[in-house]
């Protein structure tokens, strides 16, 4: 399965393990929710000119928090990696030593799944990748995401999202 979704400047983002719009499979679910917890396999091309590193964020804006859910923050990502393999989220793994990943909302570092209350619908889980003009953010792994996403948003070229949905 492959899927797309880009931004007007051309960075496009796809996975092989997620369809937009389409339900989140079950591997990708948060283990305290009968899933596995392990990352989808994400890659992007059409990097703008300029480019220094990635970074990813992935939110659920329809988590009943007033904020929504923050489920996996990275970033340093290099300029040449344009690949997340699929269980890249584990920091353990080491799959991009150079790449930060930060706290998400679950109190974890890395990837954590989609996890919606039971009976609360379709959640939607938005993977964003962001070009960005600078090679490191000054930030390490426990500065919060809206931190994150304040020096991503303040140092982005482009972006591309995809996004699905889970509800339990």
């Amino acid at each position: 399965m492959s899927s797309t979704t880009s931004s007007a400047a051309g960075l496009v983002l796809t996975s092989k393990t997620l369809a937009p719009g389409k339900r989140m499979p079950d591997v990708h679910v948060y283990n305290g929710c009968g899933g596995e917890n392990v990352s989808p396999q994400l890659s992007w091309i059409g990097a703008p000119e300029g480019t220094k590193s990635f970074a990813l964020m992935v939110h659920d804006p329809d988590a009943p928090t007033g904020s929504g859910w923050w489920h996996w923050v990275m970033f340093n990502i290099p300029a040449d990696v344009t690949e997340l393999a699929e269980g890249a989220g584990d920091p353990k793994t080491g799959l991009i030593p150079e790449a930060i990943q930060g706290r998400n909302d679950f109190g974890s570092l890395g990837y954590g799944g989609a996890c919606p209350p039971e009976g609360h619908g379709d959640h939607h889980y938005q993977f964003k990748v962001f070009a960005l003009k600078v090679e490191q953010l000054p930030l390490d792994e426990m500065d919060s995401p809206a931190k994150v996403g304040f020096y991503v948003n303040a140092n982005k070229l482009a972006e591309a999202q995809l996004e699905v949905v889970y509800g339990r």
